[in-house]
C-alpha cells in the first residue's frame, strides 16, 4: 500500500502561495481621469485649456458667450457655497463645478443632484428627466378576443 502525505507536496504549497499572491487585497478606488487629466490638472489648468479639451459643443457655447441668464448662473455657481436652484439646462458643466450641488427645474418641480467628475463636458440639463415614462393600465373590454366575454361586473 501506498503512504499517503498529510503535509502535502512541495508542488500543493508552492501552488497555494502562487493563490494567496494573486488574491485581491483590497480594491484601490480608480482615480478620474477626464481626457488623461486629473481633477487636480484640469483645476489648475486656465480657462482656455480646459475649453480645448471639452467636447466640441460645450466648447462652442463659452467661445460664442454666455448670455445674461446662463453667465448668472455661472457666476452663482462659481461662488456657490449651497445648493444654487435654476431653470436654466444649457449650461455646459467645467471642472470647477465639480462637488457643487445643483436644483434644475424640469417643468414640474427642482430636481436637485450633486456634480461629479464624470458629468464634465455634459450640459446641466441632461441629469434631470423632464418627461415621464407612460404607464399602461390592462386592455379594456373588447380589446382582444378573450375579453370579449369577460363579465362587466
Amino acid at each position: 500500500m501506498a503512504k499517503k502525505i498529510i503535509a502535502g507536496s512541495a508542488k500543493a504549497s508552492r501552488r497555494k502561495s502562487r493563490k494567496k499572491a494573486s488574491a485581491i487585497q483590497a480594491r484601490r478606488k480608480k482615480e478620474f481621469l477626464f481626457r488623461g487629466f486629473t481633477m487636480e490638472e484640469l483645476l489648475a489648468m486656465p480657462f482656455e485649456e480646459v475649453l480645448g479639451i471639452l467636447p466640441s459643443r460645450a466648447r462652442r457655447t463659452y467661445l460664442r458667450g454666455l448670455n445674461y441668464e446662463q453667465q448668472l448662473l455661472f457666476d452663482n455657481l462659481m461662488s456657490a457655497t449651497g445648493t444654487v436652484r435654476t431653470h436654466r439646462r444649457d449650461l455646459p458643466i467645467i471642472p470647477q463645478f465639480v462637488g457643487k450641488s445643483v436644483a434644475v427645474y424640469n417643468g414640474r418641480e427642482f430636481k436637485e443632484f450633486e456634480i461629479k467628475p464624470e458629468m464634465i463636458g455634459c450640459f446641466i440639463g441632461e441629469f434631470v428627466q423632464t418627461r415621464k415614462p407612460p404607464v399602461h393600465s390592462g386592455p379594456g373590454v373588447g380589446a382582444t378576443r378573450s375579453s370579449k366575454f369577460m363579465p362587466l361586473k
